[in-house]
């Protein structure tokens, strides 16, 4: 099968960001199959450019199987995290662009298109209606919900015209893949006919839980240090003041360290917050390719996932609290709801309760009083993802549903 994949936020494995679907693109090459993905110059996370000098550039790698992947980076307008306005030009010019280059590609069996950004889905349903080919269309969060339930979107014509764009694609999806249970009611309740649930998880061959991360603790001078790292996007919804201010709780101990590795829009007011509370325990630290992410986690003694106090984010399967886990570190986990069923199942952390920065200090000081007792949740973690959350599994269930809906080839 020809697979075509509209992603403006899609990453490699040598790009800082979300890897999912590059790790899914390569299992499909590993059955036989061809991916080809339109994608942005311009980082999803970082808001830059991704170094490629031209605005399409294709890359190739072949699998054993003679399956192949090709990128194809269609232009965007640039400045993605300048402003709302400016943000929604970059998502409507990547919507343009990607159909222009994906309508004159041929030969396509499915189109896959994925959320968010929402307007992409526009694309990839127009593209495979036009060419007469199923359309999968994937959610990896609850966009415009969550949106208007961090403040991020008010207008109230706006939010109608977006709840109907959703409801739109959910209906006429050939079928709705989500990457969490927890939004299996929402996609359901709003017209999603055919669901299956891909969960978020990890390669747990990339990490290794033995190594003790010595190379990113020399660069940064964390040698000795208790590191309890956030690793990942710096935005609105991540709630990054709660950990400024169990850092400020725990600034006496001299043997713990805060890293945050990341980028995003509120990195800049984080930065200055932190210098302005003169916090001589936090390290900001850029973000790296997911290549190296391994040795980050290595050096971690406990990882922090956090999100803000909303009940929408109870139904979410953060990415980065399976990498966690793969790298057998133990979870601090600031998230109510599904994904504090599969960290409590497995024993793979704490539950500290969300914006409330006094139960972070508190979980941090357990760890730091019992590190064997982090070890174990660290293990424990480490099994339950291979068992239950392992990338290749997953992407053989993906590669299930596509090659399904290949055979089938029907429209809605």
């Amino acid at each position: 099968m020809h697979i075509l994949l509209i992603h403006q936020a899609f990453a490699a494995l040598d790009e800082p960001g979300g890897t999912r679907h590059h790790e899914l693109a390569r299992q499909l090459a590993g059955r036989g199959h061809r991916v080809t993905v339109i994608t942005s110059p311009v980082s999803y996370l970082t808001g830059k450019s991704h170094g490629k000098k031209k605005t399409e550039e294709k890359v190739k790698f072949h699998s054993a199987l003679e399956g192949e992947v090709v990128i194809i980076r269609s232009y965007v307008y640039p400045a993605l995290h300048r402003s709302f306005i400016h943000r929604m030009i970059n998502f409507f010019s990547f919507m343009a662009s990607s159909f222009i280059a994906g309508i004159g590609i041929r030969h396509v069996d499915l189109v896959w298109g994925t959320s968010p950004p929402i307007f992409q889905g526009i694309t990839a349903w127009l593209i495979a209606r036009l060419k007469g080919i199923p359309f999968l269309f994937e959610v990896r969060d609850l966009w415009p919900a969550f949106a208007v339930g961090v403040g991020v979107l008010r207008n109230r014509r706006l939010i109608k015209a977006s709840e109907w764009l959703e409801m739109f694609l959910y209906r006429h999806a050939d079928r709705v893949v989500v990457n969490s249970p927890g939004f299996i009611p929402h996609v359901k309740k709003r017209g999603a006919r055919h669901i299956d649930c891909v969960p978020n998880g990890a390669d747990t061959e990339m990490f290794n839980p033995q190594s003790d991360g010595y190379e990113f603790k020399h660069t940064h001078q964390l040698e000795g240090k208790f590191i309890v790292l956030y690793a990942g996007a710096h935005g609105m919804s991540n709630n990054l003041d709660v950990v400024l201010e169990a850092a400020k709780e725990l600034q006496d101990q001299s043997n713990l360290v805060f890293v945050f590795l990341g980028d995003g829009k509120e990195k800049i007011s984080l930065v200055q917050k932190a210098e302005e509370m003169a916090l001589p325990n936090v390290c900001f630290v850029p973000p790296v390719p997911k290549i190296e992410m391994p040795e980050v986690l290595a050096a971690a003694n406990a990882c922090i996932a956090i999100l803000k106090p909303i009940s929408l984010y109870g139904t979410v399967y953060p990415n980065k609290v399976f990498d966690y886990m793969a790298a057998g570190r133990p979870v601090l986990l600031a998230i109510d709801g599904v994904i504090r069923v599969v960290v409590e199942t497995a024993g793979a952390g704490i539950f500290v309760q969300p914006g409330d920065s006094q139960a972070l200090v508190k979980g941090i000081q357990y760890l730091l009083a019992d590190p064997r007792r982090g070890k174990s949740m660290g293990q424990n973690g480490r099994l339950y993802v291979q068992e239950h959350f392992d990338r290749k599994a997953l992407a053989n269930q993906m590669a299930g549903i596509i090659e399904e809906m290949g055979e089938g080839k029907t429209t809605a």
